[in-house]
């Protein structure tokens, strides 16, 4: 982004973390430079009882902390970037904002400005697009900055309650299970709701047998089958029903229905559309497609891929003919893209109004060299949506027939493609065609009974979760909701944000809260465990998401101020932190194994690890050691004993298998013991080989002596 604006502005001299030229300096954030900081800053001990609920007084900002050894630190890259921009920024009379048009553009822009204490006067260049054109007329079109201060009280409203039910919600379930980190969040809660709730219907469901007949004709020479219109609960019924039928001759045309159907092509791709797709077709993780997506837009390929509209703006469309041109190049639309030429392009993916920060993805005026096979088929799926998306109605005649026989009504539905449109950029047919091609029949035809069968079928449950359907969950949540007002604040947002619902998966998976099974989403234990002490409160629940979008939207709009959302938030914080540490409850295994330690503490069994409960207690047992995997009854040993058997297979650095016991020392770290050499015999042999083919020596010595 900075690039192209810097171009624009004639600024082309590249210096250390900005570019500069024509009276102009252009810098850059990656992502969030600053945020909120961690309890710690404020002289508050993390995961205490005492210390919750953490509500500061007013917060403090903080240059972005990535994971250290011990606790966090600031992030290096982050540390020298806002020096550059605080450089920058002394340098310059005004400042022009150019950050994502929403409002965590916003906020990224004003935590900075706040953070190294700038009070230079700034506008804000606000477009939906990064073309020539678009930037031109921002740049001529700069708007006040303080028109944008209601923008920003809401984005720091929802950064400021995301943190005070993230930070007390996990600390407070964390205590309350004794040991480790349990993350809870106003996301990742109702989102880790929504599979679990799945799995435990899917897994509860019972089904319920049902039987269909279907009826088999012909007309023309062209054989066909149709279903009962009726479904039959009782096996019997549908017994005497098929014997009346086989006892009929004829089967008689009731209606036939015949319309032209003109299908509409899907929109373009927005993150999250395109990372449904790659699961359903491509078996990726929305990590994955989102990681792959990055590096094409890196790579100069595609648009900006953390997009949360389907939609381009006027000004983009007028580019896309050169873009379907340039598709001629490419081996796998090249026939396709030359067959555009000259026609109307559909516009249905065309509405100013409907672009947010970012415009639907497209790919750029740049043709791929060779890539990688992963980032050619999401390179692909991109190009062959844009070529979809501008393609002509895909045109079928839709027949749906009535049949009748002995009584029994039976349907059937046919289709025939007249123009394939856009569903012959990738050729793929219609899910859910029963026929594509029924004779020509008249209402009153009569037709020979060719066969009927008895088909016994039953209920399914809904299936489990795979990323694709949560992520669809994730994008309409809130549609079943009964507050209209509620529901209407998350009809175009729903959980979560196109650039975080990935994320938001990853982390499920990273706390253990959630596996694979294929394709599938399953909880783990532990995560239906987290699951059901939450399931009954507001923090799972996706009207409390519906109630912050609806007031912050309100914020934004002037019409509430952000303190009254503040002290509402800080009640809910006050809430969920006392339920939750009422809870009883642990999610670590283990008998009462005593710490040997502090003799207070018993020892908790975790995947990876077993810890002392006490918090002030620095016992800790690794399970991984020397790439072997300690037991739950070695480490009983070692902690009721002091000292473990015998253990094999323990592997050096050097790739060397060793046995060994496991030990503590004076401060209770644990170290190998190694077993007593036994006496060499009274005759022993002592030989010395001198020779320059050492491996032949060492094999030597290996057999001889063992």
């Amino acid at each position: 982004m900075a690039r192209d604006i810097a171009r624009i502005l004639g600024a082309s001299e590249k210096q250390d973390g900005y570019l500069s030229g024509n009276g102009y300096l252009v810098t850059w954030a990656f992502g969030h430079l600053v945020g909120l900081a961690m309890p710690e800053a404020y002289g508050i001990q993390s995961f205490r009882r005492e210390s919750l609920p953490i509500i500061p007084d007013s917060f403090q900002l903080t240059p972005r902390q990535v994971k250290a050894e011990k606790g966090y630190k600031a992030d290096p890259g982050a540390l020298k970037q806002l020096k550059v921009i605080k450089d920058v920024f002394d340098q310059s009379d005004k400042i022009i904002v150019a950050t994502d048009a929403g409002r965590e553009g916003e906020l990224i822009f004003r935590y900075i400005y706040q953070y190294i204490g700038c009070n230079k006067p700034f506008v804000r260049l606000w477009i939906s697009s990064l073309t020539d054109k678009s930037i031109r007329e921002g740049l001529q079109n700069l708007k006040a900055g303080s028109l944008y201060d209601s923008l920003f009280l809401s984005a720091q409203a929802r950064s400021e309650a995301d943190y005070l039910i993230g930070i007390n919600g996990t600390q407070a379930l964390s205590v309350a299970a004794g040991q480790g980190i349990y993350s809870l969040g106003r996301v990742q809660s109702p989102t880790l709701a929504m599979i679990c709730t799945r799995f435990l219907e899917n897994k509860n469901f019972i089904p319920q047998k049902y039987w269909q007949l279907k009826l088999q004709s012909a007309k023309d020479d062209i054989t066909f089958t149709a279903l009962s219109a009726d479904k039959y609960d009782a096996q019997q019924t549908a017994i005497d029903t098929l014997q009346r039928i086989k006892e009929a001759e004829t089967v008689r045309v009731k209606s036939v229905e015949r319309k032209e159907v003109n299908q509409e092509p899907s929109l373009l791709y927005d993150l999250t559309s395109l990372q449904k797709e790659a699961n359903t077709k491509l078996n990726f993780s929305a990590d994955k497609t989102l990681s792959i997506a990055q590096k094409l837009y890196e790579g100069k390929l595609i648009s900006y891929p953390r997009t949360g509209s389907r939609y381009i703006s006027q000004d983009v469309f007028e580019e896309i003919p050169e873009r379907l041109v340039n598709l001629e190049q490419y081996a796998r639309f090249a026939g396709y893209a030359a067959g555009m030429k000259g026609k109307a392009l559909n516009s249905r993916s065309v509405n100013d109004g409907k672009v947010t920060d970012h415009h639907a993805l497209i790919v750029t005026e740049n043709l791929p060299g060779k890539m990688e096979a992963d980032e050619q088929a999401i390179y692909e799926l991109i190009a062959g949506r844009m070529l979809e998306a501008f393609s002509e109605k895909c045109v079928k005649d839709v027949t749906n027939v009535t049949l009748e026989c002995a009584g029994s009504l039976f349907t059937v539905k046919g289709s025939v493609t007249k123009s394939a449109g856009w569903r012959a950029v990738f050729g793929e047919k219609e899910d859910g065609e029963d026929n594509a091609t029924l004779p020509v029949m008249q209402d009153g035809n009569s037709l020979s009974l060719s066969g009927i069968e008895l088909l016994e079928k039953q209920t399914k449950p809904k299936p489990l979760h795979t990323e694709s359907s949560l992520l669809s969950s994730m994008e309409t949540a809130g549609k079943e909701l009964e507050n209209a007002e509620l529901k209407a604040s998350m009809k175009d947002t729903g959980i979560g944000t196109p650039a975080t619902r990935a994320a938001i998966i990853e982390t499920l998976f990273s706390r253990q809260y959630i596996i694979r099974e294929k394709k599938n989403l399953v909880p783990t234990e532990k995560g239906l465990a987290v699951y059901n002490i939450i399931r009954d409160k507001k923090i799972a629940d996706v009207e409390m998401t519906g109630m912050w979008e609806n007031t912050l939207a309100k914020i934004e709009s002037g019409e509430m101020t952000p303190d009254t959302f503040r002290k509402g938030i800080e009640v809910y914080a006050r809430q969920i932190t006392a339920e939750l540490l009422d809870v009883q409850l642990s999610f670590a295994s283990g008998g009462n194994c005593v710490c040997p330690k502090c003799k207070t503490g018993r020892i908790l069994f975790y995947p990876k690890v077993a810890k002392c409960s006490n918090v002030d207690c620095s016992v800790t047992i690794f399970r991984n050691k020397s790439e072997k995997q300690l037991t739950d009854k070695q480490i009983t040993e070692l902690v009721t004993t002091g000292k473990t058997g015998l253990i094999k297979g323990f592997k050096s650095k050097n790739g060397k298998v060793f046995d060994a016991s496991l030990a503590f020392d004076g401060q209770f770290n644990v170290t190998f013991v190694f077993p007593e050499r036994k006496e060499s015999p009274k005759n022993k042999m002592e030989i010395v080989i001198f020779a320059t083919e050492s491996f032949i020596i060492d094999k030597f010595i290996i057999e001889f002596c063992g």
